[in-house]
């Protein structure tokens, strides 16, 4: 039994010294090599010297630049070639490896180490400065003391500048970017670095300031005016011509400290409007059926705005800060709304030619020919733009030594309208210089029995020659 056990002691010493000497010797061996179970950017590294594995760092690493974006979003690019960008991580694998101590390898064996590298990298500080220098970030040279706030007038209204927000610091930001460059990142944002800076306003600048935000509140005017297919929005490039300022351009402010409205702003805009949009007697350009455009002008037909109740709505939105798309009220209204009020459905009245066509939607549904007034008595039927405001059956058409029994009559302007004329044989030609009516369209019966039926009141007449 003693035999056995001291065999027992003996074999048992054996191991313990050979475990030891395994142990000691793995030591010695990771003292220069990493590891057991070592991942360095998914390179495994166990074993290997540290010219082995930043051998194959290098291989996989790549670097083409750095992108430096600035506060407007705008990036620019210096690349790895432009500053002779090198690397290498030797020397971040060796003080990786000094930081290990080799006799606590065991601890590897019971998980794997995965870690993440950066190179250490070097450049030409002259050729960075250079690149750095010709961003268009360090191109503006003024000192603070040349950074103004101020409130300017353009074609959009009225516009803050103010030079004193979110000032770059060079310094800051080409440290930034270094700091980047050096951690072999491919993106810098300087806002994110911060690198902007606002600079001390004076007292004068803080007025402005305060003056900018009754500005900026009058100004937000959401009102849109739709006229047909066109909008007009009621923007600060309109508003901004209602602010009332003195001889010397300074604004004035009322008892509560509110700006001024320009006396008759209000009214002088809605004239603008009438004086573009109403058009009862304006002068139209008219693609006629014969092929030419023609000049037409006066006439009843069209829009006019009802300037008095513009006015009152536009004092009523503004004071409440309306947001909308807005029809103004008219006094009188087309079929349309905007500067092109005709449409496609009208009756074209040419009378050079003695024709006369009905158009439903762009389509000639009627074409005839009529008799219009008499040039020779001058009683010639008069040019415009007109339009049916009434239509009747069996009319006595009277003037001066005549009466007329029509069964179709439909007045445009007046006492003259287009109606059907049993008394005429022929239509068209030259009848109406020396045997025409005395201003009214006549029409023959069929013709105008079909446009009595199809066309409504209020449909344009084009009425030339």
């Amino acid at each position: 039994m003693k035999r056995l056990l001291k065999h027992v002691v003996v074999i048992l010493g054996i191991v313990i010294v050979s475990l030891m000497v395994t142990y000691v010797g793995l030591a010695v061996y990771y003292h220069n090599a990493f590891p057991y179970g070592t991942w360095i950017n998914g390179i495994y590294c166990t074993g290997r010297s540290i010219q082995e594995v930043n051998d194959d760092l290098a291989a996989q690493f790549t670097y083409d630049g750095i992108i430096v974006e600035d506060r407007d979003g705008e990036s620019y690019l210096i690349t790895a070639e432009d500053i002779g960008y090198q690397f290498d991580f030797e020397k971040a694998l060796e003080l990786y490896l000094k930081q290990q101590n080799p006799w606590m390898w065991i601890d590897s064996l019971f998980g794997g180490n995965q870690f993440k590298l950066a190179p250490v990298v070097s450049y030409d500080n002259d050729a960075f400065d250079a690149c750095f220098e010709a961003l268009p970030i360090c191109q503006d040279q003024r000192s603070d003391q040349e950074r103004r706030v101020e409130i300017l007038r353009t074609s959009q209204g009225y516009e803050l500048v103010n030079e004193r927000t979110n000032v770059l610091l060079l310094e800051e930001a080409k440290d930034a970017i270094l700091s980047a460059i050096e951690a072999a990142e491919s993106h810098v944002s300087l806002v994110e670095a911060g690198c902007y800076h606002d600079l001390e306003l004076t007292a004068q600048m803080r007025e402005t300031l305060e003056i900018w935000e009754k500005l900026a509140d009058f100004q937000q005017c959401g009102i849109v005016y739709r006229m047909g297919e066109e909008e007009i929005p009621v923007d600060a490039s309109v508003v901004s011509d209602w602010i009332a300022v003195d001889d010397n351009g300074r604004f004035l402010l009322d008892s509560s400290g509110q700006l001024q409205l320009k006396e008759n702003a209000i009214e002088e805009f809605v004239a603008s409007l009438a004086e573009k949009y109403d058009t009862v007697g304006a002068s139209r350009q008219f693609l006629s059926t014969r092929g030419d455009l023609v000049t037409v002008e006066g006439g009843l037909y069209g829009n006019k705005i009802d300037r008095e109740a513009e006015v009152a709505y536009l004092k009523a939105a503004f004071e409440t800060k309306k947001n909308e798309v807005h029809e103004p009220a008219y006094l009188q209204e087309a079929w349309k709304q905007g500067s092109e009020d005709i449409g496609s459905t009208y009756i074209e009245v040419d009378m050079s030619e003695q024709k006369m066509y009905y158009y439903v939607d762009g389509v000639a549904v009627i074409d005839t020919p009529i008799v219009t007034g008499n040039t020779s008595r001058r009683m010639g039927t008069p040019s415009g733009v007109n339009f049916v405001y009434a239509k009747q059956k069996n009319r006595i058409l009277r003037g001066p030594g005549y009466a007329s029994h029509v069964d179709f009559w439909m007045p445009v302007k007046g006492n003259i309208g287009i109606h059907d004329a049993a008394w005429r044989g022929k239509f068209g030609g030259a009848i109406y210089k020396t045997n025409g009516s005395h201003g009214c369209i006549n029409t023959p019966r069929a013709a105008m029995e079909q446009l009595f039926e199809l066309a409504e009141i209020g449909t344009p007449v084009i009425m030339f020659y």
